[in-house]
C-alpha cells in the first residue's frame, strides 16, 4: 500500500532528494530555452541577426545540457530503485518534456537557415504567439513541480495550460489568415512562409500540452 505522503503531498522521500533536485534543474532549463527563444525572436524581429545568433547558440547549450540531465535522471530512475510506484510516470513526463526543449531548438535553427522576412504588420502577432507559448510552458513546469511537492495544485496549471495553448491556436491562425488575406504579400511562397514559421512556434505549445495531458492522468492515478 502507498504511503499517505505519496498519495497527497511530496512525492520524494529524503533518499531521492538529490534525484528531486535534478528534476527541477531540468524543469528550469526547460523554462530557459524557451525564453531564450523567445529572446532571440525578439532580436530577429529588431534585425538584430548577430544578438540572434548569439541567443540561439544558447538555446542549443540549454538544449544539450537538458538531455544530458535527462539521462542522468532516467539512469538514477531505474539504477537506484528511487520512487519505485511513480518512476515509470515520472520518466514519461520527463521524456515527453524533452519535446519542449527539441521544438525551441528546431525554431531557432530554422530561423537561422532560412531566414524569413517577417512582414511588419505581423511581427507583433510573432510577438504574441511566442509569449502565449512562453506562458503555455512556464505552466507547465508549474503543473509538474506541482505533481512532486503539492499534488492537489495540479489541476489549476493544468487549466491555465490548456487556455494558453488555446490562445496560441488562435493567434496561429490569425497569422495565417492575416499573411494570406493581404494585399501586402505579393508572392504565394511568402504567405507560405509566414504561415510554416507560425506553426513551427505553435508547436511548442502543443508539446507542453501534451506534458499536461499526461500529467493530469497521472495525477488521478497517484490520488486513488
Amino acid at each position: 500500500m502507498k504511503e499517505k505522503r505519496d498519495s497527497v503531498g511530496g512525492l520524494f522521500d529524503s533518499r531521492a532528494k538529490t534525484l528531486e533536485l535534478s528534476i527541477d534543474r531540468y524543469l528550469t532549463l526547460v523554462e530557459q530555452s524557451v525564453l531564450l527563444l523567445e529572446d532571440a525572436i525578439k532580436k530577429y524581429l529588431n534585425d538584430r541577426i548577430e544578438l540572434f545568433e548569439h541567443q540561439r547558440s544558447e538555446i542549443d547549450k540549454t538544449e544539450r545540457e537538458a538531455d544530458n540531465l535527462r539521462r542522468e535522471i532516467k539512469h538514477r530512475l531505474y539504477s537506484e530503485m528511487l520512487i519505485p510506484d511513480s518512476r515509470g510516470d515520472v520518466l514519461a513526463l520527463i521524456e515527453t518534456l524533452d519535446n519542449v526543449t527539441d521544438r525551441a531548438k528546431d525554431v531557432s535553427s530554422h530561423f537561422s537557415i532560412e531566414k524569413p522576412e517577417i512582414y511588419p504588420f505581423l511581427k507583433g502577432d510573432f510577438r504574441e504567439l511566442m509569449d502565449a507559448c512562453v506562458k503555455t510552458v512556464g505552466e507547465v513546469t508549474l503543473a509538474v513541480r506541482a505533481f512532486f511537492r503539492e499534488l492537489y495544485r495540479v489541476t489549476e496549471h493544468v487549466e491555465k495550460v490548456h487556455y494558453w495553448e488555446h490562445q496560441a491556436d488562435e493567434i496561429e491562425e490569425r497569422i495565417k489568415r492575416k499573411a494570406f488575406q493581404s494585399e501586402g504579400i505579393k508572392l504565394f511562397s511568402k504567405r507560405v512562409h509566414m504561415r510554416y514559421f507560425a506553426e513551427r512556434i505553435s508547436e511548442i505549445a502543443d508539446e507542453a500540452e501534451a506534458v499536461a495531458d499526461r500529467l493530469a492522468v497521472y495525477s488521478i492515478k497517484r490520488s486513488l
